[in-house]
């Protein structure tokens, strides 16, 4: 128990997909200019992210890397699949973020427009794709650890996007200089976020 919460927080906290590795940049920039949009692109996020995970870490574990497929029958087992890796999880991406575009267009049709292209888009955000190679390269154990890594890195974009959103907000209200209106002070601000998360890693986990 005490593995998966090191996992979750230092997914949300050290590892954060935009302040630590500057994943989904795209997404990030464009939809936070309110809370609102920012959080509902958030919490698809996290869905996409909690789930997708978990499933590319089986299908990585029993059909994709080499020997997975011994389960199956002894004389698969030199059979290495993992070429296809990016194919398989893109793929499962894709079809997670359709479903979540079709559930939001039913009941939230006013949070669907002003998402507008970049509900779709989250099929090929990078934080997304990021999370399932992180998953690989880092080799979890088993798919609780999977699972608790993929809704740590969804809830570190999210509280990103919407920090990132609360702050565009405030400073429509404030005095900054014409040149750096827009995404030149969001980029600054953002730099600051990134500093101030760096504080975390002193965190002994």
């Amino acid at each position: 128990m005490e593995n998966l919460v090191n996992i979750f927080v230092k997914s949300i906290f050290i590892d954060n997909m935009i302040f630590a590795y500057f994943l989904g940049m795209c997404s990030y920039l464009a939809v936070s200019k309110t809370v609102k949009t920012s959080t509902g692109l958030g919490i698809a996020v996290i869905f996409v992210l909690g789930f997708t995970v978990p499933v590319d870490f089986l299908l990585e574990k029993f059909v994709l890397k080499a020997g997975a497929l011994a389960w199956i029958s002894p004389s698969l087992a030199d059979v290495d699949l993992g070429f296809l890796s990016f194919i398989m999880f893109i793929a499962v991406i894709a079809s997670m973020v359709q479903l979540v575009e079709m559930v939001i267009e039913k009941f939230a049709p006013s949070l669907y427009t002003s998402l507008g292209i970049f509900l779709p888009l989250i099929a090929v955000n990078c934080a997304i794709l990021g999370g399932s190679l992180f998953m690989q390269e880092r080799e979890y154990a088993n798919i609780a650890e999977a699972t608790v890594f993929g809704l740590g890195s969804g809830v570190g974009w999210f509280l990103a996007i919407v920090g990132i959103a609360a702050i565009r907000e405030k400073i429509r209200y404030s005095n900054v200089p014409a040149p750096l209106r827009g995404l030149g002070i969001t980029f600054i601000i953002t730099g600051l976020m990134g500093i101030a998360f760096m504080s975390f890693m002193g965190i002994k986990l």
